[in-house]
C-alpha cells in the first residue's frame, strides 16, 4: 500500500520473523488486509494506486506530474499485458506532456511541439496524458466500464482537475489555436455540463 508506513513496516516486520523458522519453505497467509483508499470507494472503478488529494493552493502542473509518476507502474502493466499502447502522438515522454500543460496553466508557453501551433501542442500532450491514465485504470483487477474510467478520469484525478483549469485558461488565451482547442476537443460535453463553472 503506497504512502502507508505503518502497514508496510507490520508486513516487513512480519516477513522478516518468517527467517526464523527452523526449516523452510515456509508459506503463510499475512493475517491483515490491505487497507482500502479513497479511490477503491469510487462508484465503479477503483485503480490499485493511491492518489494524493490536491489543496486548491497546489500547482495543478505539479500534481499532474505526480499522479502520472504514480500511476506508472499501472500503465507499464496495462502496456505489458497488451503488447502496446496508444501513447505517443505527441513524439515526448509523457513527463514532458505534463511539463507542456504545466507551463500553459502557469501562464507561460510549454514549447510548442515541432513548430505546432500551441493548440495543436496542447492536443497532442492531452491526447497522450489521458491515454496514459485510460490504460493505467485498465490495469486493475476486475476492469472497469469505459464511462466509469471516463468519470474517475475527470472527477477524481489531478489530470481531470488540471485539464478543467486548462480549458479555462485557454478559452480566455490571446491564441486561437489555443481557443479553438478548449472549444472544441478538450473536455467531453457529457463531463463539461457537471464541472463547476
Amino acid at each position: 500500500m503506497p504512502h502507508d508506513a505503518a502497514f508496510q513496516r507490520r508486513v516487513l516486520l512480519a516477513l522478516l520473523r518468517l527467517l526464523e523458522a527452523p526449516s523452510g519453505p515456509v508459506l503463510v497467509d499475512y493475517p491483515e488486509d490491505t487497507p482500502r483508499t479513497a479511490i477503491d470507494e469510487v462508484e465503479g472503478v477503483a485503480c490499485p494506486v493511491t492518489f494524493g488529494t490536491t489543496s486548491g493552493s497546489d500547482d495543478p502542473g505539479a500534481a499532474l506530474a505526480r499522479e502520472i509518476e504514480e500511476i506508472a507502474p499501472w500503465y507499464d502493466l496495462a502496456r505489458e499485458r497488451r503488447g502496446r499502447t496508444t501513447v505517443g502522438a505527441s513524439g515526448v515522454p509523457i513527463e514532458d506532456c505534463a511539463r507542456i500543460v504545466g507551463s500553459y496553466l502557469n501562464g507561460r508557453s510549454g514549447g510548442n511541439l515541432n513548430g505546432l501551433s500551441a493548440g495543436e501542442t496542447l492536443k497532442l500532450a492531452y491526447e497522450d496524458i489521458r491515454a496514459y491514465y485510460f490504460e493505467a485504470a485498465g490495469a486493475r483487477p476486475g476492469g472497469a466500464q469505459p464511462t466509469e474510467i471516463l468519470r474517475w478520469f475527470w472527477f477524481r484525478t489531478a489530470a481531470g482537475r488540471a485539464f478543467a483549469q486548462l480549458q479555462k485558461v485557454c478559452l480566455a488565451s490571446r491564441d486561437e489555436s489555443a481557443k479553438l482547442f478548449a472549444s472544441r476537443s478538450l473536455v467531453p460535453n457529457v463531463i463539461q455540463r457537471e464541472l463547476p463553472t
